[in-house]
């Protein structure tokens, strides 16, 4: 192996770790200092900056490798379970993610006020996995046909007016068998249980 080749892996493993450092510390503390997540990553300022010059472009980085975090867990489910399971199971990741991760959308929105942020390209590999979420159980027959990425979220927004810092648990467990009651009501494999 050259030393060129080298030198790319070890600064793709800085930044690798940078950003898995970044996560937690600015899930923690949304305004955690950039001094304080190059330490804890072990990599020096200027190695730091190198790869990330400012603090909204860290926060981008975060924000881009989260949601392709919650998109790969949709692949991984709907690989491995029924479509119905991987739904309510990729439901149930989603909520506890948007819960557990409240700091870091703090962090989020004080980036976004700072900086050109491009949510909705950034959003784009969620939507794609509830998009491949909701065929797989339409194809199924598990919920009702025709429901779209829009009416998904708008169903799941209670999510988001759910205190971080309460027992939110139960309460998000409740709202989610709402929700996905109201999906498969009407659905080929719910008619087919009625009649």
């Amino acid at each position: 192996m050259t030393d060129e080749l080298v030198m790319r892996s070890d600064a793709k493993k800085n930044r690798e770790r940078i950003l898995e450092v970044a996560v937690g510390e600015l899930t923690r503390d949304p305004a955690v200092a950039l001094s304080a997540i190059a330490k804890k990553a072990g990599v020096g300022q200027g190695t730091f900056y190198r790869h990330f010059p400012t603090r909204e472009k860290l926060v981008f980085e975060v924000y881009q490798f989260e949601m392709q975090q919650v998109a790969l867990l949709a692949e991984h489910l709907l690989a491995t379970k029924p479509p119905k399971a991987a739904l309510r199971e990729w439901m149930d990741g989603l909520a506890e993610y948007a819960l557990t991760k409240a700091g870091l959308a703090t962090a989020i929105q004080q980036a976004a006020s700072l900086y050109e942020f491009p949510g909705k390209s950034g959003y784009a590999p969620v939507q794609a996995a509830v998009e491949a979420l909701l065929r797989a159980n339409e194809k199924a027959g598990t919920i009702r046909s025709g429901i779209t990425n829009d009416d998904f979220f708008l169903a799941i927004a209670g999510i988001w007016q759910m205190d971080s810092r309460s027992d939110w648990r139960p309460r998000l467990a409740r709202l989610m068998t709402l929700v996905m009651d109201g999906l498969c009501a009407g659905s080929p494999e719910s008619l087919k249980q009625s009649g």
